[in-house]
């Protein structure tokens, strides 16, 4: 049996969990142990693929097609394990799960009741998703008290009984607010929250105390007494100006070594972690050598969450070449009301990421046009590629009203259209229609596409076959592949059986590319990734007028 960590939060939510168990995880990775994580989220939705970007922020795609929750992230940028739909496990899908199982006939006639029925299949989830790994990290969404999320809590209570506390190891992060008027730090939330765990039967083992300042000896003394928790197991989880020194930050305090102590994992970690990645991630952010302003004009910008992968993937683009990278994050459709040039001016490249519906794309059409027509480095992504081809069809091809089915079923040029058949990876073909539900049912996970020899693309990846992440419906149509070749767009990319267009650029533009996969979601802060890496040389090179380029050619 895998030795397992489950982390709870407590007080509030937005903590940090996710941030906070991935940074133990990459300290534990740093000890030489096989690490693996997972994410149980009480929401009823089967998974957060129909979920509003508003309500919910960007929804994580995994190498099998998985849509999940924006955790899983987290938990790649900061280990080096690729995760699975198996990671993911929502309310939704354990319920469907065993409703299936009832409807089958596999009880037996018994009535299926949360206990044991409902517990049981998530036990079976976890074990699923961690087995063969020297520990994994599970961490359980929402906050203790919320009613929705009582069945995986007494889950783990109940994995911790079977399999014993060298086996199963809890860790609650609560808060502990400064109060100005006071001057004082209060540790009463965080003995409430405690409280409110131990009184279904959870004692934690450590406690993650989120607080704006360090906390001091004798709160930590303080929450040890009223908490029953070891006062060394009592970490101070202060705010950092840059999350990536957070693993540093708990290992100073010896959470690790609490962990490999109390898991009995001395045999198989190494003595000491190896965090150099790490302070170089680090010293690379923090003495920058550049700085540039990068505009992302997207839909759904209001929301801090809803394009996450996109903007920690630019900050690692910067980070791989010493560049402090600015975002200016910008609604389209403030394109569309202000134009382009009152909006975008100044910056030093554009992207646009992906996005669904009519709402905001003229002004991601707009974004494409100025980009291309001022010379400025452009960068789209999913929804930006299609804009740029949108934009290429109508002002250099003359395709009059040429546009997306998505939006004008009607457009005489329908440039980009849903495609309804389609390979995977696995060699599978898949289907759907307009009539096919919106869960689950688009072109999803990684898939190999094959790269042109003599394009900036192939250069930038240095290799012919690439593998990206999809989580799209519609495709470039390729009735108009001559058409728009023709004008001077070039197909850097296909899918592997030629049919999918996967990249495009402009040859004759300093940095003009479009992908429909979303390379956001491999990107990691340790080896970023080859077309976000680029983006920001280009945009350094806007920046200087050149200097760099020629520069580097001397």
């Amino acid at each position: 049996m895998t030795p397992l960590i489950f982390v709870t939060g407590g007080v509030v939510s937005s903590l940090g969990k996710g941030i906070a168990a991935a940074s133990l995880a990459a300290i534990l990775e740093a000890r030489g142990l096989r690490v693996t994580m997972m994410k149980l989220d009480p929401y009823i939705n089967v998974d957060p693929g129909t979920m509003s970007p508003f309500q919910h922020g960007e929804v994580y795609v995994t190498d099998d097609g998985a849509e999940t929750d924006l955790d899983l992230g987290h938990y790649e940028r900061f280990v080096n394990v690729r995760l699975s739909g198996k990671n993911s496990i929502t309310t939704g899908k354990i319920y469907e799960n065993v409703i299936r199982k009832e409807r089958r006939g596999d009880y037996l006639g018994a009535t299926v009741q949360v206990i044991p029925h409902i517990t049981d299949e998530i036990k079976r989830c976890i074990d699923a998703a961690t087995e063969g790994y020297d520990v994994a990290l599970v961490e359980i969404g929402g906050t203790v008290g919320d009613i929705e999320s009582l069945p995986f809590l007494e889950a783990i209570r109940q994995i911790r009984t079977d399999r014993g506390p060298d086996k199963a190891l809890f860790m609650h992060l609560t808060l502990v607010p400064y109060i100005a008027a006071a001057g004082e730090l209060k540790t009463k939330p965080t003995q409430h929250s405690v409280k409110e765990l131990r009184s279904i039967g959870i004692q934690p083992d450590v406690l993650l105390c989120r607080s704006e300042q360090p906390l001091p000896d004798g709160e930590r003394r303080k929450i040890a007494s009223f908490t029953n928790v070891s006062e060394k197991a009592v970490i101070s989880a202060v705010d950092l100006d840059n999350i990536h020194k957070i693993p540093m930050w708990l290992h100073a305090q010896g959470l690790d070594q609490i962990v490999v102590e109390r898991l009995r994992l001395e045999d198989k970690a190494l003595r000491s972690a190896n965090l150099s990645e790490w302070l170089g991630v680090v010293d690379a952010a923090e003495h920058p050598i550049d700085e540039v302003t990068i505009a992302v004009v997207g839909k759904y910008v209001d929301h801090k969450d809803a394009y996450k992968s996109v903007g920690e993937a630019l900050k690692h683009g910067g980070i791989r070449q010493r560049t402090r990278v600015q975002l200016k994050w910008l609604e389209s459709q403030d394109i569309e009301r202000d134009g382009a040039e009152a909006t975008l001016a100044g910056v030093d490249g554009i992207l646009v990421p992906g996005g669904f519906g009519d709402r905001g794309f003229e002004g991601k059409v707009l974004t494409a046009q100025y980009a291309r027509e001022r010379n400025v480095p452009y960068f789209g992504i999913c929804y930006g590629m299609q804009a740029a081809v949108v934009d290429v069809a109508r002002n250099l091809a003359g395709l009059e009203g040429a546009n997306s089915t998505e939006n004008d079923k009607q457009s005489p040029h329908p440039v980009i259209g849903l495609i309804t058949e389609w390979r995977t990876q696995a060699g599978e073909v898949e289907r759907r229609s307009e009539e096919s539900d919106l869960g689950g049912t688009m072109r999803l996970g990684l898939q190999e596409q094959r790269l042109k020899p003599g394009t900036k693309a192939r250069e930038l990846y240095g290799k012919d076959v690439v593998g990206e992440r999809h989580r799209h419906r519609y495709e470039f149509n390729n009735r108009y592949r001559t058409q728009l070749e023709d004008v001077g767009l070039v197909i850097s990319a296909k899918s592997m059986d030629d049919l999918l267009v996967e990249m495009i650029e402009l040859p004759h533009h300093p940095w003009f590319i479009a992908c429909q996969a979303h390379p956001e979601f491999l990107s990691t802060p340790r080896h970023g990734h080859p077309l976000f890496v680029g983006f920001i040389r280009a945009a350094r090179e806007h920046k200087a007028g050149g200097r760099l380029l020629k520069e580097a050619s001397a």
